[in-house]
């Protein structure tokens, strides 16, 4: 397999406000994913750096991309109009690049929640899924439904990828969700895991477990094809 990785400016809001991403695709892509970083750090942090290149073993391309807020090392996160903006963008951005592959969008926690907001705004319009690295469903120690409102009207399938010890996300309520949800949800938990997947009992073998979600990732994306 031969893989590319270029980096890539794209305009992120009307401001107008250039960031800064990276395409990471092998030749036999069979599909893209637009990945949005977390909130504490961006797109060159090494869980987005492996996530790409074990996404790219699975023949799936990754755009991956820094919020405003990163670009300018400011420390707290854009306000959702926008976070949920630059996501658009970035998926638009993909869209040349992608040579027709089909294409799905998602992220690590914050950029995985501004993702699914913009897609229950109707503002992503060509992406056929989305997937969650740990979907931020409250503060921590702090259980609750809230941040999950507006997954209701997103009408695209949804996969999420959870941490049963995961602190911000009660692995009871996540399982609820998935039922109130529906048909358009899966649910994919890792036993042991935290919000950045990291299982005590793997030996420090994390990379494994990182590997095998994104062997989850394909074989989804592959059902959720047209």
């Amino acid at each position: 397999m031969s893989l590319t990785s270029n980096a890539i400016r794209f305009t992120a809001t009307s401001n107008p406000e250039e960031v800064t991403a990276i395409l990471t695709k092998p030749d036999n892509a069979f599909s893209i994913l637009v990945l949005a970083h977390g909130a504490g750090a961006g797109m060159r942090h090494p869980f987005m750096e492996k996530v790409a290149h074990f996404l790219a073993d699975e023949r799936i391309a990754v755009f991956r991309f820094n919020f405003p807020y990163i670009e300018k090392q400011k420390k707290y996160p854009d306000p959702p109009a926008i976070a949920m903006k630059t996501v658009q963008s970035a998926v638009t951005a993909a869209q040349n690049y992608s040579k027709g592959l089909p294409l799905f969008a998602g992220g690590k926690s914050f950029g995985g929640r501004m993702t699914s907001q913009a897609a229950a705004t109707g503002m992503l319009e060509a992406v056929k899924g989305i997937v969650f690295w740990g979907f931020p469903l409250h503060a921590p120690g702090k259980p609750s439904k809230e941040r999950a409102v507006h997954l209701y009207e997103v009408k695209l399938p949804m996969l999420f990828l959870q941490g049963t010890h995961d602190t911000l996300a009660d692995i009871s309520l996540m399982r609820e969700l998935g039922n109130q949800l529906g048909s358009k949800a899966t649910l994919h938990e890792v036993e042991g895991g935290d919000h950045s997947f990291h299982v005590p009992k793997s030996g420090g073998k994390d990379d494994i477990v990182l590997k095998e979600l994104c062997r989850t990732v394909r074989d989804w994306m592959k059902l959720n094809l047209d």
